[in-house]
């Protein structure tokens, strides 16, 4: 891996991950809301930085996302479903990423093995939920997975070594997960990001269109 693109790069897990790939040599193009006005809420902003950034590159990372959204929190019952907070999640967590997507074909190499990989969460999973609640952040979740698996069909027509997946990273002590980690087993970035990377590294081009774990094991739709 020579180049790599991280979209959320100032988060958690997507600052980890930049400096575990910049630790490797890998030249990192780094992007965030924070640090670059890169807003994957806003189309015209994605469209505009994206189109100014030279590929390819061997690795596309989207770790951007969100669990609570201006204020409002995951709902652990349809009473308390807001319209508003389920499109905010929509607009982040599945819409962004698929703006991101939109460029795919020119920023990934024609020529080689590349890897498109977008954060999910075991949550969006259909087939693994079994508690109920959190019903935007799932369906968003659910969504991105479906936009995923629809981008790798299409970049399978162009780029046969593309691999186009999306992942869980697990359970992971950042800002994002503090009031929710409960008794859950968690770990920090650092291992996050190192966990995935190993994923990326040994998935091929059979994998694309997947949903894999923090472990690269296949997660239900």
């Amino acid at each position: 891996m020579e180049k790599a693109l991280i979209i959320g790069a100032s988060g958690g897990i997507g600052q980890a991950v930049c400096q575990q790939l910049t630790g490797r040599g890998v030249a990192v193009t780094a992007l965030s809301r924070s640090t670059d006005g890169f807003d994957l809420t806003d189309p015209d902003r994605v469209h505009h930085i994206l189109e100014e950034i030279p590929g390819p590159f061997d690795l596309i990372f989207v770790a951007s996302g969100a669990l609570e959204i201006n204020g409002s929190e995951p709902e652990k019952t349809f009473k308390t479903l807001s319209a508003q907070a389920m499109m905010d999640q929509f607009a982040l967590n599945a819409v962004g990423p698929a703006l991101v997507l939109r460029h795919a074909a020119r920023l990934l190499p024609r020529d080689r093995r590349a890897v498109f990989a977008v954060l999910s969460a075991r949550v969006g999973s259909i087939g693994d939920n079994r508690l109920g609640g959190w019903v935007s952040y799932r369906a968003a979740k659910a969504a991105v997975n479906q936009i995923v698996h629809t981008a790798s069909i299409e970049l399978a027509r162009t780029h046969k070594q593309a691999i186009c997946v999306a992942l869980h990273p697990g359970t992971v002590k950042t800002e994002f997960t503090r009031k929710y980690l409960g008794r859950h087993p968690a770990v920090e970035p650092d291992e996050a990001a190192a966990n995935l990377l190993n994923v990326t590294e040994h998935l091929t081009p059979t994998d694309t269109g997947a949903f894999f774990d923090w472990a690269g094991k296949p997660v239900p739709w």
